[in-house]
């Protein structure tokens, strides 16, 4: 939450105390255990306690969460219309719960048309799964990004025009900006498959890729993002309480020792993305359906390879369910929608 507050204020008022305005607004809203928890005491965290007393610790932070612009856009939105600060953070992920909900349902009901009874039974259960719960409680931006995610899925499902799916990507990279392998790959994937498909290269293609990268290097530069590289040391080897201080130095062994500890552990989303992907290819055999279910499997190792953040579901939570609704999809076009069919 800090570093989220901290890039709200960075906007609003740059020449003010920023550290400070954010730790007291955090003070008068947080309770007691929370905060101490913030602040690094309770548990022990010498890097938020570099954090919360030092100015320089805390403003080289702040990139690490200004990237996220399009989540740091609809905090200040909220804050615009009368918030707190602290309040923005943690409402956008609740008001952003809700919203999926209401594009999962949506989902559902293309997936199963006319059966109203499973869309809801299943929209209610995902709604209660706990990653969503969990999600929709903590101020991070993963909760704002599932919404998108959903909302690419929609496009697929209903074939919308190419440019809209684009402008769903865009919002997607500018809201996460590592969110580019994904958006990137989804491109190749649409380009390889209308080449072999039209036996010609769809130029508009080449195009949107440029435009997000430009967006993504935009991004990198307007909030001088220390770089991948710094923070998978920050999150992996060790957190720097200056990143100044500390050069974010280690050897590829060391980087692949840490994949292979972490993917121990990644089993869970292993095997359910693994099923998911098999029961998917053993009910379609339809060729676009298998591959956009490659794609979105890639992707969940794509970004392991990135963050493998084993540990936090949250991290794969939105791919896991795009593969669960493709599954849904290739089960109802097996089956009809599960439509009841009339006695002759």
């Amino acid at each position: 939450m800090p570093g989220y507050i901290g890039s709200l204020y960075t906007f609003k008022t740059p020449e003010s105390p920023i550290r400070k305005l954010t730790y007291n607004s955090i003070k008068k809203e947080a309770p007691e255990f929370q905060y101490q928890d913030i602040l690094g005491i309770k548990p022990l965290d010498k890097a938020r306690q570099a954090f919360a007393q030092n100015t320089q610790a805390f403003t080289e932070q702040i990139p690490y969460y200004q990237i996220k612009a399009g989540y740091n856009l609809a905090i200040l939105i909220l804050y615009e219309i009368g918030f707190s600060a602290p309040m923005s953070v943690l409402i956008l992920s609740i008001i952003s719960y809700f919203i999926s909900g209401l594009l999962i349902f949506y989902l559902l009901k293309i997936i199963f048309p006319g059966n109203y009874f499973i869309a809801v039974i299943l929209t209610i259960g995902i709604i209660l799964l706990p990653p969503m719960i969990y999600m929709s409680r903590v101020p991070t931006p993963d909760m704002f990004i599932f919404q998108f995610l959903m909302l690419f899925m929609a496009a697929l499902l209903k074939n919308w025009n190419k440019w809209i799916i684009f402008l769903i990507l865009f919002g997607i990279t500018f809201t996460r900006p590592d969110y580019i392998p994904f958006t990137l790959s989804y491109l190749s994937v649409i380009g390889i498959y209308t080449y072999f498909k039209n036996k010609k290269v769809d130029v508009s293609i080449i195009v949107q890729g440029i435009l997000l990268l430009g967006l993504y290097f935009s991004i990198i530069k307007y909030c001088n993002y220390p770089g991948w590289k710094n923070i998978f040391y920050d999150s992996f080897i060790y957190r720097r309480p200056f990143i100044s201080r500390q050069s974010a130095d280690f050897s590829v062994r060391q980087y692949l020792e840490i994949i292979f500890i972490k993917i121990i552990y990644f089993k869970r989303v292993t095997v359910i993305s693994t099923g998911l992907l098999g029961l998917i290819f053993y009910f379609s055999k339809d060729s676009w359906v298998r591959i956009c279910s490659l794609f979105i499997f890639a992707n969940i190792y794509i970004k392991f390879l990135f963050f493998p953040n084993s540990a936090g579901l949250r991290f794969f939570f939105g791919f896991i369910m795009l593969l669960f609704l493709m599954f849904l999809y290739a089960l109802s076009k097996k089956y009809n929608g599960f439509k009841l069919r009339k006695i002759a």
